[in-house]
């Protein structure tokens, strides 16, 4: 089976991740891949790993810049030749049909604000044959604003081994061995809620250090207000080894799909507090982390402070990981891809 990933870009965000994972296994269960996408540093181990990428210019929610789009896609489409299009997120699935003639087109919804989600379901309905939401939670929005057809694929992430180890890792950002660390791996953007993040690690005492790696619109209001303790890491291509050095990860969104950032951290035994929201309850609902309400400095600042000064605590915490396992979502999305080509 010939499957086209569409995806808008493929840097450092939860979704990309995924693409560039499903594309390099999907020989696994006997997938021949192609990614369509715009730029980012993860196409580079997809084309390492043998799977064909095609260049698409970021559609940026323009008539014309979806127009470009599409026409890429349509490039992408007669040179590969697909069975089928899996398309990450609304945009993408839009531009996938456009450009897909009558090849089935599956929809991953990654998530969207609560106020977007009627769009999203207006457009899906029309151009989607069947949905995917990566969490439970996603899918009962998007069936209660009357989507038509959803699956629920939990996120899985794909395991790798760190590069550095801790001491390494530190002693490049100039951290201390002892200093504990707090890891939020998230783009600055309004969705992630740093300002939440901030004023709940100014409750947080001591030499302790909040490592925040990702960039976006927001890091300049957010470096103005932030203390010492805070480090502004950029866009990492390192979250692997940067969790191997942090004693926490921490992330406070408003809403989330099933962020893959959650998932690593799991992956690496590394205990999380994160916003009661969507995809998140349902991964921490059994273990790995705390839970706190959305928009609540104060139960974010005791958490962290609980797992922070407690090597005990962060034990504990860490160990349950009621993520999916990539075999199980590869063998899941198989299936629904292949009954999808069946019933056309």
């Amino acid at each position: 089976m010939r499957v086209l990933h569409v995806i808008s870009e493929m840097g450092a965000g939860g979704a990309e991740a995924l693409v560039a994972g499903m594309a390099l296994a999907g020989g696994d269960v006997g997938w021949e891949s192609a990614v369509a996408s715009g730029p980012g540093f993860r196409l580079e181990p997809v084309r390492a790993g043998g799977v064909p990428t095609f260049d698409v210019p970021v559609a940026r929610r323009s008539p014309l810049g979806v127009l470009r789009a599409t026409w890429a896609v349509r490039v992408a489409v007669r040179r590969f030749r697909p069975d089928v299009v899996l398309a990450h997120n609304v945009s993408a699935s839009l531009v996938a049909r456009l450009a897909a003639a009558r090849r089935p087109v599956v929809t991953v919804f990654h998530g969207v604000a609560e106020a977007d989600v009627p769009g999203a379901v207006r457009v899906l309905n029309r151009v989607s044959s069947t949905v995917v939401a990566v969490a439970s939670a996603a899918a009962a929005k998007l069936t209660g604003a009357g989507l038509r057809s959803v699956v629920v694929i939990p996120n899985a992430v794909f395991p790798t081994p760190p590069s550095a180890g801790r001491a390494t890792v530190r002693a490049r950002l100039g951290t201390p061995p002892d200093v504990p660390v707090a890891l939020c791996p998230a783009r600055l953007e309004p969705q992630k809620r740093h300002d939440v993040l901030l004023d709940a690690w100014a409750q947080v005492p001591g030499d302790a250090e909040l490592w925040l790696a990702g960039d976006g619109s927001l890091r300049s209001e957010l470096e103005s207000r932030a203390d010492g303790r805070v480090r502004f890491l950029g866009t990492r291509t390192d979250v692997r080894d940067l969790l191997e050095a942090a004693d926490v990860t921490v992330l406070t969104s408003d809403w989330e799909g099933m962020p893959i950032a959650l998932l690593e951290s799991l992956a690496a035994g590394r205990p999380v507090v994160a916003s009661d929201v969507d995809g998140v309850r349902e991964v921490l609902s059994g273990g790995g982390g705390v839970l706190v309400p959305r928009r609540d400095p104060a139960r974010t600042a005791k958490a962290l402070r609980g797992l922070l000064q407690s090597p005990a605590a962060r034990s504990v915490a860490a160990s349950h990981d009621g993520s999916a396992d990539a075999h199980t979502l590869m063998k899941s999305y198989d299936e629904l891809l292949r009954t999808v080509l069946e019933g056309r």
